[in-house]
């Protein structure tokens, strides 16, 4: 993720007063990707689409879990967000778990919540978000 985030000019954006919450895929979610999906989207020319995707995993707010739980509950079972990428995610939760599900359909489990930062909170992932009909 650090690699793709620099590939992407996103370090500058993320070091930012903020407040993001982050959801950051584990690196088993890259490697489960298609074979050389990682390669082709550090390739410079790439850029442009890599920190698109990218941008899909930032909500421009900080949400801890137990706020995402809150927003579930509130709006009945569901809660969707908008990402600084344009992506639109539906965030779920049941028995104390989060999950999050972009317009394709992947649904990432979140593994590690609340991780707090100066500018936000990061929660780990296990899989990696797409923007609609990105791959």
């Amino acid at each position: 993720l650090v690699a793709a985030v620099q590939a992407a000019g996103l370090v500058e954006t993320l070091s930012g007063p903020g407040p993001f919450t982050v959801l950051a895929p584990v690196n088993a979610a890259f490697d489960a990707l298609p074979a050389g999906t990682v390669d082709t989207l550090l390739k410079p020319e790439n850029k442009e689409m890599l920190s698109t995707i990218l941008a899909c995993h930032v909500i421009p707010a900080k949400a801890l879990s137990t706020d995402i739980v809150g927003m579930v509950e509130a709006d009945g079972g569901e809660h969707v967000v908008d990402t600084v990428g344009g992506c639109k995610l539906t965030l779920k939760a049941a028995d104390g778990k989060v999950t999050v599900t972009d317009e394709n359909g992947t649904t990432a489990n979140v593994t590690i919540a609340d991780v707090i930062q100066s500018n936000g909170v990061i929660h780990v992932i296990d899989a990696v978000l797409t923007p609609k009909s990105a791959m």
